[in-house]
């Protein structure tokens, strides 16, 4: 279940963290992150992505309220979700790593489809 997941962090921090990197994934189209990172990020990029199909106003500002840059938000709207119109979800892919060097943490790339 998606929005579960603590991550090792305060509910401010994982809530700062989980917009930072929505945000991230937007304007440059893929993350390096740890798996169940990428898991918590695509549910909410999945999310966002639906708002900026719908193009009301009070999308727009749903959307402003969580992603943290409004250049990003405009991105959104004008260029990443026309590109999904006619899709109706799996606007994200998980491409599994491996293991990281430093602490053995399962790695992953997420990144917007083509």
């Amino acid at each position: 279940m998606p929005g579960t997941r603590k991550l090792g962090r305060p509910t401010a921090h994982r809530n700062a963290m989980l917009r930072g990197m929505v945000t991230y994934l937007i304007e440059n189209g893929s993350i390096e992150t740890t798996l169940t990172r990428a898991k918590e990020v695509r549910a909410i990029a999945e999310k966002m992505i639906t708002l900026g199909k719908k193009n009301t106003l009070a999308s727009r500002r749903a959307a402003l309220a969580y992603i943290t840059k409004e250049d990003v938000v405009k991105k959104l709207f004008d260029e990443t979700a026309p590109k999904y119109a006619d899709r109706t979800g799996g606007y994200t892919q998980i491409y599994k790593l491996g293991p990281r060097r430093g602490d053995a943490a399962e790695m992953a790339l997420i990144k917007l489809v083509d």
